[in-house]
């Protein structure tokens, strides 16, 4: 998700709203509340074979591949008119440590400028056994930000409007990802979450596995390639979001 500021005209005709993803960024963060209440491949890495087992040792070694992305890939995700074709995106297929601590396969579509970044910052992640509960693309849940929420899945591309916005979410570039999506939630100025299972996380002391806080593992390696976390916005929050922009 991203954020959605509101700001009224002194007017008081219209409403406008901002997006993190498509508007400004807020001049001042204010610290985030205590408790909520209410195919042609490219290897950035050598690949591992999907029925690779993890060594006696530990997890199998982190290993990625990047490719074209095919219409079929995208069905639900990309429609005519996106800001980003087809052609410009990239499928990432990469390792990922799991909350069970076990190695697993996911997937994920990102801008294709972006890909070898993102896969830089999840090799990272994986060193560090940052835990993630699951890495699908979003079609697998017919395209709904929702639902791919609920079921606190790690994703990035989606052609979608910013939330509660008529412009462009930096998802729909390929230009951002969730991560983590329900220890990490997107907390509307009021402490609300849309997700009651999700609730519990709007207490940013937890210490749960998968939680981002400032300045932690996953904060610098996205700031490492460049990229801005929603936890700073100052209200709403978006826990979960880090992006090209850092709206």
């Amino acid at each position: 998700m991203e954020r959605v500021s509101l700001g009224i005209l002194a007017t008081g005709l219209c409403v406008t709203l901002i997006s993190g993803c498509g508007g400004d960024k807020p001049s001042t963060a204010a610290s985030p509340p205590e408790a909520v209440v209410p195919s042609l491949n490219t290897s950035a890495s050598a690949s591992a074979s999907p029925s690779a087992r993890p060594s006696p040792t530990g997890p199998r070694p982190f290993a990625a591949k990047i490719s074209k992305v095919t219409r079929a890939t995208v069905k639900h995700s990309w429609h005519a008119g996106c800001p980003v074709g087809i052609s410009g995106l990239r499928l990432i297929t990469m390792t990922y440590y799991g909350m069970d601590k076990k190695s697993h396969e996911g997937k994920m579509v990102v801008n294709a400028d972006s890909a070898t970044k993102i896969v830089k910052v999840f090799r990272k992640l994986y060193g560090e056994r940052y835990p993630i509960r699951r890495m699908e693309l979003v079609d697998k849940y017919g395209g709904s930000d929702f639902k791919s929420i609920e079921a606190d899945n790690t994703s990035a591309f989606n052609c979608r409007n910013a939330t509660g916005a008529s412009s462009w979410s930096q998802h729909a570039y390929g230009h951002a990802v969730d991560l983590n999506t329900c220890e990490n939630p997107y907390v509307h100025p009021n402490g609300h979450i849309e997700h009651p299972r999700c609730v519990k996380y709007g207490n940013r002391k937890r210490k749960d596995p998968g939680l981002i806080h400032a300045g932690d593992k996953v904060v610098k390696a996205f700031r490492s390639i460049g990229w801005g976390w929603g936890g700073t916005w100052g209200g709403p929050w978006d826990f979960q979001h880090f992006s090209a922009t850092g709206h």
